[in-house]
This record gives structure tokens, sequence and C-alpha cells, in this order.
């Protein structure tokens, strides 16, 4: 898991919990259940079963891998659509290949970030370079949908790189944790991500036994993935494992502790952590959609079978015959569209009939 390291810790800068801060308490770990997206690549979704109110302002999280395909087999999307938020597509092994009918794209690899917003509208496609299907190899990231609010669902799509080498890197105030901050603000230090909504976005790997105090913004939600290893949440030191998301509540600081005694294919425990400011406005949201209301939706799929979010650059004539996929990446594991789910500031189910 090579992401961004460093060969001495002791010479980032550290991050201290303030004095009489208060730790956030563990409201929930759940497990993420594991299936397909795309054209077979293996994910963990890792928000089943949290209330989408709880998530706010985050909609979607995939674990992408960790997998090691073999020749031939490495797999991606097809071209799909999407309106009314953004992607954030964090890679930490492998290779991985994005193009926009909106003119973004590249590629990213160990520690890469790709951020798109979609805005009013987007067509892309994200797909394992030619090369890494041939020789097959190690595949591991993330992909997050961070939900716009209504004044910004209908800006200009947009595209940016995050790369490795401009992560801000900071270590814990016991130098046992390696924090990269991807994008937001943490102790000070901001990530190079620019974001349309306030978020934090990090990635930390704390050693085997150490603790990470991570100060926290009090008007954000707080939420860690444990991509890897085993350890202890919350002063309360809850247990909790590889594939599980755990939800805190109010408070000052995020609390992590490795345990002493890991797998020796993840000697460190490593996380995914992201929190931000709830938008607190209805969401629905349909397969590649997210927007305020049912109308708003349907209207993105009539728009899109009418060609108004666009169509393949003829740039990309090799892709062309690949079909445009009806559901896009974070529909229903196994490909199928996810139906519309409208909810209110408070996640209260809310008639779907109205709006």
């Amino acid at each position: 898991m090579p992401a961004v390291s460093v060969a001495d810790i002791t010479v980032l800068p550290r991050i201290h919990e303030a004095p009489h801060a208060r730790a956030r308490a563990v409201k929930s770990i759940t497990t993420a259940p594991q299936g397909f997206e795309g054209e077979g690549f293996p994910v963990r979704r890792a928000f089943a079963g949290v209330d989408l109110a709880e998530l706010d302002p985050f909609i979607h999280l995939d674990q992408m891998g960790e997998v090691e395909y073999a020749p031939g087999e490495p797999k991606g999307t097809p071209w799909h659509p999407h309106r009314g938020f953004e992607t954030v597509t964090y890679i930490i092994d492998g290779v991985f290949d994005h193009k926009d009918n909106n003119g973004g794209g590249g590629t990213i690899s160990n520690g890469d970030t790709q951020w798109m917003t979609a805005g009013a509208g987007i067509l892309h496609i994200e797909t394992p370079p030619e090369h890494l299907v041939v020789s097959g190899g190690l595949f591991h990231g993330f992909q997050l949908w961070v939900n716009l609010p209504a004044a910004k669902k209908w800006s200009p799509p947009a595209y940016q790189d995050v790369r490795a080498k401009d992560v801000a890197l900071l270590s814990s105030s016991d130098g046992g944790a390696l924090i990269r901050v991807i994008a937001g603000e943490v102790g000070g230090y901001t990530g190079p991500g620019t974001t349309q909504t306030p978020i934090t976005l990090i990635h930390a790997t704390i050693a085997a036994g150490a603790e990470l105090r991570l100060p926290w913004r009090r008007d954000y939600n707080a939420l860690v993935y444990t991509m890897a290893g085993e350890g202890f949440v919350g002063d309360e030191d809850r247990p909790v494992h590889t594939g599980q998301l755990t939800l805190f509540g109010d408070g000052d600081t995020i609390v992590v502790r490795a345990a002493k005694n890991q797998e020796s294919r993840s000697p460190e425990m490593e996380l995914f952590i992201l929190g931000g400011a709830p938008i607190k406005e209805p969401v629905a949201w349909m397969g590649p959609f997210v927007m305020n209301t049912k109308r708003e939706v349907l209207q993105a799929f009539e728009d899109f079978q009418n060609g108004l979010l666009g169509s393949i650059p003829a740039m990309y004539k090799e892709d062309a015959t690949r079909p445009l996929n009806r559901g896009g990446a974070g529909a229903k594991l196994g490909g199928d569209s996810k139906p519309v789910d409208v909810l209110d500031v408070h996640g209260a189910p809310r008639d779907i009939q109205q709006g």
C-alpha cells in the first residue's frame, strides 16, 4: 500500500489535540457489503446501512479492490453520465485513466486523486490503461461522491488533478501516524484539493499500537473507514477491522488506536477519514444523478437521453463502441439503478411525488 510515504516521519509537522478538547463518541460501526461495479471490478460499499442524513454532504463511497489482477482481467466502467455532485477518485495502488466530454482527464497512480465536478451534467469513463490490462497487477482505490447544494448543482462541469507530491503530509503528536491531507484543513494545514462543498479528506496510516487524536471541526460530521488493519475507535475503545465504517458524534477530536498485533499483510492500520458541513437540503438520488427533487432526477434522465449532457468526444474513437452505462458507477450492486430516494433535511422519508 504505497500511496504517499515518507522516509522519516519525524521531520513532518505535528498536529496536536487542542487543550480541553472533547473526544467524539462513536455513534455506529457498520460493515461494508462486497460486490461488483462497472464492468465487474470488486468493491466494498462503505456507506451501506448508514442513514443518508448522517452522511451529509456525502452520498456514496466505494473501496475499489484491493485486488491482484491476472493479465487481461483489469476492468473499469463504460461511458456514463452524472449531474448534481462531485466524484473524487483516489488511487492507492495501481493506475486508472479518466476521460470526460468536457476535456478533463488524465492518468492517476499511487497517491493521486482525480476530482470531477459534474455540476449541470457530464459524461465520463474510468478504465485501467491498456498496459495494465495486458500485464495485470495490483489495484486499490476509492471513489467518493460529494453532494452539491442546490445553488451549485447547475454550475459548469470542472476537473482537477491532485497529485501525490502536492498532498499535505503531517504526523500525529507522538509520531505514530502519517496523515495525508488530500483536501480541506486539519490542525491548521490545508490539502491541495479545491472543494465546492466544505469538506476534509484524509488518508492516515497508524503504526501498530499507536494512537491518533485528530482535531476535527465541530461543524463537520466525522466518518472513519478502516481500509486495512485492526484497531479501536473513540475513547470507548470500540473494536474495528478492515471494511468497517465508524460514524462519530459531536465533539472536537477523532480518536483511533491501532491494535498492537496486526496481520503480516497489513502491518499498520490504514484509514480513510472524511467529514464536511451538512448541506441540509432534500436529496433525490437515482443511479448517476443526485438532485433535490424527483422531478429534477427524471429531467436529468430525459436530458441524457436527448444528448443534452454531451456526447463522447471524437478523439476517443476507441471508446465509442463501448455502450453508455445507464446506471453508472454508484448504481445498485449488480448494475441496476437505485430507486429514487428523497429525504428531508432530517433524513426522514418524504413524499417522492412532491417537488
